[in-house]
């Protein structure tokens, strides 16, 4: 692969991680009630995620979710779903002994986990975006070690950024800010998740 699509490919995935959305939403609820470590591991497993999609792609089977529309739709609703879920319990989060609770950890490294791969995995727009994006860049004699680089960069560079987001957020000054307004965070989150709930229902 050239480098200058590489460096195209790499300043594309760059752009889309960087936009805010459900994902950074999901990294600063993990770092703020975990931890720098809970963040890191949200970062980390997000990337995997969108690397599944990428290796989606590049085996074809991201044709077959664009294709097979009761598919697509059962994976948009099911993320719609989990994020009205994860808004529920943000909104529902008893603010009056909330920074009391996140004095400790309140969630586990496996929820950190779970919920970092999941905000990726159950969102099958990644599949049509890399079906696109891809098509700029791969041809259909490219070889496994091409193929291997585009979904290595894509899941990378998604998951160093969160992981350099989860880093800054959990600077001991700022995180401690982030803790004493833990109620106004929560529903911050909260939001976030309902609106792009409903923009994926609507």
């Amino acid at each position: 692969m050239e480098l200058t699509a590489w460096l195209s490919l790499a300043a594309i995935c760059l752009m889309g991680a960087m936009s805010p959305g459900p994902s950074l939403a999901m990294v600063l609820k993990h770092t703020v009630s975990g931890g720098r470590v809970n963040g890191v591991i949200t970062a980390l497993t997000h990337g995997a995620g969108v690397a599944l999609y990428a290796v989606f792609t590049v085996m074809g089977l991201a044709l077959i979710i664009k294709q097979t529309p009761w598919l697509f739709e059962l994976i948009r609703y099911a993320g719609a779903a989990y994020l009205v879920w994860q808004a529920f319990k943000a909104l529902t989060a008893n603010s009056a002994s909330a920074k009391l609770d996140y004095q400790q950890t309140r969630v586990t490294k496996t929820q950190s986990a779970n919920e970092g791969f999941m905000i990726a995995f159950l969102n099958p727009k990644l599949a049509i975006f890399f079906l696109a994006l891809f098509s700029q860049f791969i041809d259909v004699n490219a070889n496994l070690v091409q193929k291997t680089i585009m979904v290595a960069t894509v899941g990378g560079i998604d998951a160093l950024w969160y992981v350099l987001i989860a880093l800054i957020l959990s600077q001991s000054a700022l995180l401690t800010k982030l803790k004493n307004n833990v109620n106004i965070v929560e529903k911050i989150t909260g939001v976030a998740f309902l609106l792009v709930a409903a923009r994926i229902v609507l």
